[in-house]
């Protein structure tokens, strides 16, 4: 069987994958950049072309601009959290002790949990009234009243980041205790028997097994957290006062509450754009990894 027959198996394999893929992507992305050049409404007639006003509008705006700042902060600090409490948890998950099994099912709960069931237990958690944290911290003497922690345009974020680092970093614990159970025992019994510090066996023991998946991991989770909508959206809608507003709760209410569908579709490409950008480096990591291993 000649070369050029397997390959053309192959694509006829593929054709039907690729019908859909077409229908199911390839056209709405073509007509979202078709909108983003007019100012067509959600409701009403169909929209004149204007060229690049939507995409200069938009990325001049202090919606925009706020949205984005938004984003990266949410973005950076959440997942430095994740994978600083994911990496020590799985260092901690990784030694020997009585109940471990348990301790590691237990771990996987907050992951596991819908965000949407994740974003209203810590609303709870977070209620200016009877919430959990308030009375926490008022029976420790650390506040003298109750806040509302999502009302607050100087704190609300900081709570959602909180939130998303609880749900999340299990993610990554996970990603780092396999990765050091790869290690080979007799390493490091041999670096615990040339004397070798904590820090100098989790750098050159532990670090190299660790490097490759956390770098994948970092990725991963840069790209959900810059395209975060649905934890946002369920505990604060983007208030108080757009303070948790991000770049896709900003897509979502310029296209369906303020209907402009053309001024939501530029946005949606400019995000597009921003993610898959993560997306080439995440590629690139992965067949750096590939070529390593």
């Amino acid at each position: 069987m000649s070369s050029a027959w397997i390959t053309t198996r192959a694509w006829l394999l593929m054709l039907p994958l690729l019908i859909v893929m077409v229908a199911v992507v390839g056209w709405p992305m073509v007509d979202t950049v078709r909108l983003s050049f007019t100012d067509t409404r959600l409701v009403g007639t169909g929209g004149e072309f204007v060229g690049f006003a939507n995409y200069t509008k938009l990325l001049t705006s202090r919606a925009f601009l706020g949205a984005l700042e938004n984003t990266a902060l949410f973005a950076v600090f959440s997942v430095a959290a994740e994978m600083t409490l994911g990496v020590l948890a799985a260092l901690l998950l990784d030694q020997q002790f009585r109940g471990r099994a348990f301790v590691r099912a237990l771990m996987i709960l907050p992951w596991a949990l819908p965000t949407v069931v994740n974003a209203m237990l810590w609303r709870l958690i977070y209620n200016p009234e009877y919430g959990a944290l308030n009375s926490l911290l008022t029976q420790l003497g650390i506040l003298s009243e109750y806040r509302s922690w999502l009302g607050e345009p100087g704190a609300a974020l900081w709570a959602i980041v909180a939130a998303d680092c609880w749900k999340n970093f299990p993610l990554v614990a996970l990603i780092a205790l396999a990765a050091l159970q790869a290690v080979p025992r007799d390493i490091k019994a041999a670096a615990i028997v040339d004397d070798a510090g904590p820090f100098a066996r989790f750098r050159f023991v532990l670090w190299p097994y660790l490097a490759g998946p956390l770098t994948i991991a970092l990725v991963l989770r840069t790209i959900e957290a810059f395209k975060v909508f649905d934890i946002i959206w369920v505990m604060t809608r983007g208030g108080p006062v757009n303070s948790t507003r991000t770049l896709s709760i900003l897509v979502y209410q310029e296209a369906f509450s303020f209907q402009r569908a053309g001024s939501g579709a530029s946005l949606a490409l400019i995000v597009t754009l921003i993610v898959t950008v993560f997306a080439a480096f995440y590629i690139a990591m992965m067949r750096r990894s590939g070529s390593r291993a």
